[in-house]
């Protein structure tokens, strides 16, 4: 299962120039991911100048372009830092998408120049308990299936209490993401740690930031499990090369996995595995 996350919320065109911000432009770009083989696509909201948006119309707005175009899964992020636990997963119930992201723990989130010595960016992303209950209520009334982001090998034993409570069923979701300042390093060694920490019978896709992204992908081809490519993540084919779309990051990551004899899923596929309604 490959998903493409669009577009995020820190990354802007000055950064990248492909990165959408419109729902017509992220539907497009949901398009592009899908035609060259991802089977879901990861969306953040954004207002026309590129800011971030959680209005729940915003939401359904991008929901109804990105249907009006393919047929891609649709995972709606509901990551955000100092909004109300209400404001940050009120378009779940509008919108009602396939998967929305649970964050499972709260870390310091930093990116870190060693070329000008200083933060660029450091933020503690909070994820307390009640919270994570709070939005996995919400998702599970509204029949959404939660995606478990893990930023660090605690937060995947954050799931046993949600199980105890009946709150979270199998087949559970993991999204291990790997190589943020604060998080689990980005290494094959990691990511072996985590898979091994997760319940049994689990699926989970890995995330690797910046160029990190590639050797992630190998690694969790080898492994058998499934992975996440985008510009929210990672703007780079390679070193020095740009992609010009999510289209392209896609298209790599579908090469890769066939050079490992594996073919990517298909949506119905992924539609199956997942458990998820047609």
């Amino acid at each position: 299962m490959i998903c493409a996350a669009l577009t995020g919320v820190l990354a802007t065109r000055a950064q990248c120039p492909a990165i959408p911000y419109t729902p017509d432009e992220i539907a497009e770009e949901a398009r592009r991911a899908y035609e060259a083989g991802a089977s879901i696509a990861h969306i953040h909201a954004r207002e026309d100048d590129g800011s971030p948006c959680f209005r729940p119309e915003r939401y359904q707005e991008i929901l109804t372009a990105v249907r009006a175009r393919c047929p891609i899964i649709i995972n709606f992020s509901t990551g955000a830092v100092g909004l109300p636990k209400e404001e940050r997963v009120a378009h779940i119930p509008v919108t009602r998408p396939e998967i929305a992201a649970l964050n499972m723990g709260s870390m310091n989130y930093a990116i870190y120049s060693s070329r000008r010595k200083q933060f660029l960016f450091d933020m503690v992303f909070s994820n307390p308990f009640d919270e994570i209950g709070y939005f996995v209520q919400v998702m599970k009334e509204a029949r959404v299936k939660p995606e478990l982001e893990c930023f660090d090998r605690g937060h995947i034993a954050n799931v046993a209490p949600l199980i105890d409570q009946g709150l979270l069923s199998a087949p559970l979701q993991f999204n291990f993401i790997m190589g943020v300042l604060g998080g689990i390093p980005a290494t094959a060694a990691d990511l072996v740690h985590q898979v091994q920490s997760m319940p049994v019978g689990s699926f989970w896709q890995v995330t690797g930031i910046s160029l990190e992204q590639w050797p992630m992908v190998g690694a969790a081809l080898a492994m058998g499990g499934n992975v996440r490519v985008g510009l929210e993540d990672n703007f780079y084919l390679a070193p020095g090369q740009m992609a010009t779309s999510n289209g392209d990051l896609v298209a790599k990551a579908v090469r890769m996995a066939r050079d490992v004899g594996r073919e990517p899923a298909s949506v119905e596929e992924t539609r199956r595995l997942l458990g998820l309604s047609a």
